[in-house]
């Protein structure tokens, strides 16, 4: 028997790299999510500092690539697309503000109380207001899911809230930044000194033109902060973790931990204690959390299901459209 079809109605709010990538996500599997799980992703408005643009039977792509263009930059704000287009889903991917949370904070609020259920990859509201937006996702009688503010396409909250349900989660530990991880693995591999692995970075557009919050471990902390909310239930924030980078990591030292069996890796580490703590730490060559280049690398430690590794892409557009796309699905199957 067929499936009964389901129009799910989406709004994309920022279309930089991941709202690109969402859109384009649901343009490429549209059919197979149809055929699969009963659900048609319709994309009804984007808002984008280009404009706005809504059309609630779906927007064209001829229309989204006038968007891109800024050809089509139309009268409606952001806020008003949120608020006033009919639709079931907002995708909120504005660049993360780990002081204010802002826009995205604004966004996610009003969409909630709007009866949207929000989907994000956007670290600064979630680590920021994770109890107040919780609470006002339950009091709506909505969903609010951010998979893709962690770990990108590599599942960790979704893990352990799903696949892991029934365990006791002791400690979750990783590395969860692909820009220190391609720096540290450069270094150690080609023998080359901090600053020129970092500017070859940032040329190719692994780090950024600042890359302040990577190296100094802030983009770390703040993906801690979330993991030790939504997993171990704390009620943490950003002044709460201990934080050092890899700015000060010497060719020296790689040297001696190769000589001894290890590698040095920016690791993550929150636990049920409530310990928050990212640092330069010594990892044996053969552990699990042992992964190059700009992979992403999460142990979860649980009671039952002993230790869970997991492995993936951090970054990228389409891959944190994946980890988007697997929380829409969710609402829905």
């Amino acid at each position: 028997m067929k499936t009964k079809q389901k129009t799910v109605r989406i709004s994309i709010i920022g279309f930089g790299y991941v709202g690109n990538g969402v859109a384009e996500v649901i343009r490429r599997k549209r059919e197979a999510i149809a055929s699969k799980y009963g659900i048609d992703l319709k994309v009804v408005g984007i808002a984008d500092l280009k404009g706005v643009i809504a059309d609630e039977q779906g927007l064209s792509e001829e229309a989204i690539q006038a968007l891109k263009a800024g050809n089509n930059p139309g009268d409606m704000t952001g806020l008003e697309l949120i608020r006033d287009i009919e639709h079931d889903v907002m995708v909120e991917t504005t660049p993360t503000n780990v002081e204010t949370g802002e826009p995205g904070l604004t966004h996610i609020i009003t969409a909630l109380d709007s009866g949207r259920h929000v989907v994000t990859s956007n670290k600064g509201p979630i680590a920021r207001d994770y109890r107040m937006l919780m609470d006002l996702a339950a009091k709506r009688g909505r969903e609010l899911k951010f998979e893709a503010s962690v770990g990108g396409a590599m599942p960790i909250i979704s893990l352990v809230q799903d696949n892991l349900a029934g365990n006791g989660v002791t400690s979750i530990k990783g590395i969860l930044n692909g820009t220190c991880n391609y720096i540290l693995t450069r270094m150690a591999d080609e023998n080359l000194p901090y600053e020129h692995v970092l500017k070859e970075a940032q040329e190719i557009g692994i780090a950024e033109t600042d890359p302040t919050k990577d190296v100094e471990g802030v983009d770390t902390a703040v993906k801690l902060v979330i993991l030790a909310n939504s997993v171990f239930g704390m009620n943490a924030t950003y002044k709460d973790v201990t934080v050092k980078g890899i700015t000060e990591i010497t060719l020296d030292a790689l040297k001696l931990a190769d000589d001894a069996g290890y590698v040095i890796k920016l690791i993550g580490d929150v636990d049920s204690d409530g310990r928050l703590e990212v640092a330069p730490r010594l990892v044996p060559k053969d552990d699990p959390l042992n992964v190059c280049g700009t992979l992403n690398v999460a142990t979860i430690k649980t009671d039952l299901a002993g230790e869970i590794t997991v492995i993936g892409k951090g970054a990228g557009p389409i891959e944190a459209a994946s980890a988007v796309l697997s929380d829409i699905i969710g609402l829905y199957s």
